[in-house]
């Protein structure tokens, strides 16, 4: 059944009402009915598919589930057992004439005595998901989060501890806090996806971080110090004489900490070299000078 369209079994469309979906039911119950059709397999097993297709389009949560979802989606959340779950025979039969739990017995469960086989189940509860946006800092260094949301049509506000190096689009999952399970099954997970915003001086690379420093050609001659900002506040590191320009230096154990460790990556300052777009005149000889010298 898992692949076909009940709507379609029952000869509707998605916008029949209640009581088309049953009016179209009865008159296929009665056609297929296995008292009219003694014997017939072809018609027990249209029996079958047209009350399946009842017993969920008539109920509005599964009717909801199914709409939703689409028969794929539906039949994973679904066992056949929940499908016929409260679904009474003799209501629609009782002034037809037919009989309704020998029946069901005959047909859905094989002829056995003592009623059904489908028993109550416990169902799990559905998962939910929702998007949690924190700072490139918060992402690295870790904090705490307040979240809110809807459980089982009520408002509920969370505190998220973040880890310390949670990566973007990483998955935190929150145990029992997703829908509430059925027949005493347990409660569905929240799962919480971490959007990191992107930062206007730090780049991230795995686990290290990337800060872009330009410094004057003169002081890529002839070597410098510059301060350079790191999670933890800012530092000042050397220049080497010489350096060329796309040039990485590393600050060890100065990047994001390690998910579930306590060291860190690294911190890169790459190098870039101001060109001047304008000189004045005594910079125009002197750079000519330079030139003249193969500079």
């Amino acid at each position: 059944m898992s692949n076909k369209d009940y709507y379609q079994i029952l000869g509707l469309t998605k916008k029949a009402s209640a009581e088309e979906i049953k009016k179209a039911y009865r008159k296929m119950a009665v056609k297929y009915h296995p008292d009219k059709n003694p014997g017939n397999k072809a018609a027990e097993d249209s029996f079958k598919e047209v009350s399946e297709a009842y017993a969920v389009l008539s109920d509005p949560q599964k009717k909801s589930q199914y709409d939703q979802f689409g028969s794929s989606g539906f039949h994973q959340r679904y066992s056949q057992e929940d499908i016929f779950r409260n679904f009474d025979f003799g209501d629609i039969f009782k002034d037809m004439g037919y009989g309704s739990e020998d029946v069901f017995s005959r047909i859905f469960t094989g002829g056995s005595q003592g009623g059904t086989r489908f028993r109550t189940r416990k169902q799990r509860g559905e998962d939910f998901s929702m998007e949690v946006h924190v700072t490139f800092r918060e992402a690295a260094t870790g904090g705490e989060k307040r979240v809110s949301f809807m459980r089982d049509g009520v408002r509920e506000d969370l505190s998220v501890k973040i880890p310390a190096g949670i990566a973007n689009d990483a998955k935190l999952r929150i145990q029992g806090k997703g829908g509430s399970g059925s027949n005493g099954g347990p409660p569905g997970d929240l799962f919480l996806t971490i959007k990191v915003a992107a930062d206007p001086v730090f780049t991230r690379e795995d686990d290290n971080i990337v800060v872009d420093r330009a410094i004057l050609f003169s002081q890529a001659v002839l070597g410098t110090t510059i301060e350079v900002p790191t999670l933890d506040g800012n530092k000042r590191i050397k220049v080497p004489a010489g350096i060329q320009p796309g040039t990485k230096i590393r600050l060890k154990g100065f990047g994001i900490p390690h998910m579930g460790k306590t060291s860190k990556g690294d911190l890169f300052v790459k190098i870039t070299v101001k060109v001047p777009e304008q000189l004045t005149a005594a910079q125009q000889k002197l750079i000519g000078e330079l030139a003249e010298a193969g500079i």
